[in-house]
């Protein structure tokens, strides 16, 4: 039985790590977050996620989790790095995480490993960072001392339809060996086609370039939703006569802002090891510009109605529905009702939040106790249990405004019960 270690069992490691002893590894779990090691030895998942939870109960072969390198890293054939790699506050790369991994694995790797980056990172960063660590460690990556590679993760959470072990993946080796030792390994453990790259920078920007055409397409959406809310022009309408064209058209959808840990970190990434060589990516930095710019536009919606109203924004009772970047997961990161509330904190609103997957960070303890404290509801999260709300239980609660900030609720129910609605380019 092959051996190999999960370096970060986060929302991209630990689902790899539970594909790994499903098909037939032995797995380690090396992370330093001591909390999530108890969970993990004890077959609990510290992520709510479906998926993970039902994995981790079922397994046959126990991934092993631990916080120490030497109890993993030398007993493995193979090392999948999946470390986040954020930015920092004025959006420059933080690879922090990655280096920190890099230098524990680095000390003690047998030779002949394969080490394989699944985090996401710009083109180069191979080359130059993960390479001089090994050299620093008297391991020469270009001479296969240790077969070194990247393969950008690929991973939806919450998603039902497309799951970790059949996702199509790529991968670019430091040398032609590198690549396919570490092909070879994910044809053993995903029913999915393997493409194998020319190169290590070609695999980098693979993810960088995916995220980013996402990242584009949501920021033309979005303006494009802006612009029609002035002509009273409904959006969803709009993209769904657009769709009936078989070419040249892929639907993307207008929202209170793009969260996770991919879409709106990875151009950054890009931007900036681009502004090192010298070419600045005028049409990136716009598109970053106006998705961060949907949170603002959201509460500037509930504002203009308790305008039409005569109210303000000061003192208003508002719903926060949702915490989560996404429907239906835990995971907050980069979340726009983050920013949402931060806004309203800033104008004195008295604000109720709840999201049913994140409780611990909600102010009430039912979405029925956030509808009768509220007089006005923001809808940021597509959750599930948000878009099933009844519109007559908004009217029986007497909330007065809804603003839709994912274009997923009843619009004419509502606005037929005399609820005020304003959805993102859409009236």
């Amino acid at each position: 039985m092959k051996t190999v270690t999960i370096v970060g069992l986060g929302y991209v490691g630990l689902p790899l790590a539970c594909l790994c002893a499903e098909k037939g590894y032995k797995v380690y779990g090396f992370e330093t977050n001591k909390n999530k090691v108890e969970l993990i030895n004890q077959k609990k998942s510290p992520i709510d996620d479906e998926y993970i939870i039902k994995k981790l109960k079922s397994l046959k072969n126990n991934i092993y989790a631990t916080a120490d390198a030497n109890e993993c890293i030398p007993n493995s054939e193979f090392i999948i790095v999946c470390v986040p790699t954020p930015v920092n506050k004025d959006n420059s790369p933080d690879l922090t995480a990655l280096k920190d991994a890099a230098s524990s694995i680095a000390k003690s790797i047998k030779k002949k490993s394969v080490l394989v980056i699944e985090s996401t990172i710009y083109p180069g960063t191979v080359e130059e960072i993960i390479l001089p660590i090994l050299k620093n460690n008297k391991i020469d990556a270009c001479k296969n001392d240790v077969f070194v590679a990247h393969c950008p993760e690929r991973i939806d959470p919450g998603n039902k339809k497309w799951t970790i072990d059949i996702l199509p993946r790529v991968i670019g080796g430091i040398t032609k060996e590198a690549a396919k030792k570490a092909a070879e390994f994910y044809r053993s453990i995903i029913n999915a086609q393997i493409v194998e790259l020319k190169s290590v920078k070609d695999a980098e920007a693979t993810k960088i370039m995916e995220n980013t055409f996402r990242d584009v397409n949501i920021a033309f959406v979005n303006e494009m939703a802006k612009s029609f809310d002035k002509a009273n022009v409904d959006i969803i309408e709009v993209i769904k006569g657009a769709s009936t064209k078989p070419f040249a058209f892929m639907p993307h959808y207008p929202g209170a802002g793009v969260g996770g840990h991919c879409i709106s970190i990875d151009p950054y990434y890009l931007i900036s090891k681009a502004r090192q060589l010298g070419f600045e990516h005028k049409f990136l930095s716009l598109a970053r510009e106006i998705n961060e710019s949907m949170p603002s536009y959201t509460v500037s919606l509930l504002e203009e109605e308790l305008d039409k109203k005569g109210k303000k924004i000061e003192n208003a009772k508002i719903g926060i529905l949702g915490l989560a970047y996404k429907a239906d997961v835990d995971d907050i990161r980069e979340s726009p009702a983050l920013r949402i509330i931060e806004i309203l904190k800033g104008k004195d609103a008295e604000i109720f939040i709840f999201d049913p997957y994140i409780k611990s960070k909600s102010n009430v303890s039912s979405l029925n106790e956030l509808l009768k404290k509220s007089d006005y509801i923001i809808l940021v999260t597509e959750h599930k249990m948000f878009k099933n709300i009844d519109a007559k239980t908004l009217k029986e609660n007497n909330i007065k405004i809804v603003i839709d900030g994912r274009n997923c609720m009843d619009k004419e129910k509502i606005k037929s019960l005399g609820i005020t609605y304003r959805g993102i380019g859409r009236h």
